[in-house]
């Protein structure tokens, strides 16, 4: 690891710790969800000033109207995620900057994300190059199409919230395959897990959570 990467002051790994603890104490369980968060460097997927806030526990501007998700989102999300599916292809609808991305690329063999922004995605995968993530695979294109080929995955997680759930990653979903989505308008979201048994879908409403919305179209 650079020195870059291992960060400085308020991006050292002490600061990393302190959020780990902060997770832990929010009630974060899986052991391999925060190790991954106590590692990556999360302050090369925000701008230069903004480096010093990237261990807070809060959601953070990157540009073109999007956030980087608030720490505890992103662990919550991929611990119930992998929980009792298979990890070897998982589905990520909104790469964004990147970071849940990188997290879920230490956790499971393949990851496939696709991102509307082609400036988001552009900066994700120089960041994705100087870390030697090697096993993340983008696309430019809209988020509810999903990515038909490479489809079935075992999981996909969506950053970005929907009114409804897109039909067409349900069926990109494998049998025995876990969806975690953001669902919802501007009267409220909330997060739901869906799981497929066979082509039975059983849906399952966590928290309340606020998300960008998922919008159609390429830019």
């Amino acid at each position: 690891m650079t020195p870059n990467q291992r960060g400085i002051g308020m991006t050292s790994q002490r600061t990393r710790d302190r959020l780990i603890m902060r997770l832990k104490e929010q009630g974060i369980e899986s052991t391999d969800v925060l190790s991954v968060m106590k590692d990556l460097p999360r302050h090369l997927f925000v701008d230069e000033a903004l480096a010093s806030r990237a261990y807070e526990d809060t959601a953070l501007p990157i540009g073109h109207g999007q956030t980087i998700s608030q720490p505890f989102i992103v662990a919550k999300m991929t611990e119930v995620l992998l929980q009792g599916i298979t990890k070897d292809k998982v589905l990520e609808v909104g790469t964004g900057s990147g970071y849940q991305t990188a997290v879920l690329s230490r956790l499971v063999d393949r990851v496939f994300s696709v991102e509307r922004i082609s400036p988001l995605q552009n900066q994700a995968r120089e960041r994705f190059y100087q870390l030697k993530f090697n096993n993340i695979k983008l696309k430019h294109s809209d988020g509810s199409w999903g990515w038909e080929e490479n489809a079935p995955y075992d999981g996909i997680i969506v950053t970005c919230a929907p009114e409804e759930v897109p039909q067409e990653l349900l069926r990109q979903l494998a049998p025995g395959g876990r969806l975690v989505i953001p669902v919802g308008g501007s009267s409220g979201q909330s997060l739901r897990v869906i799981d497929r048994n066979g082509n039975t879908f059983e849906e399952t409403e966590l928290d309340a959570v606020s998300f960008v919305p998922l919008l159609s179209g390429q830019i």
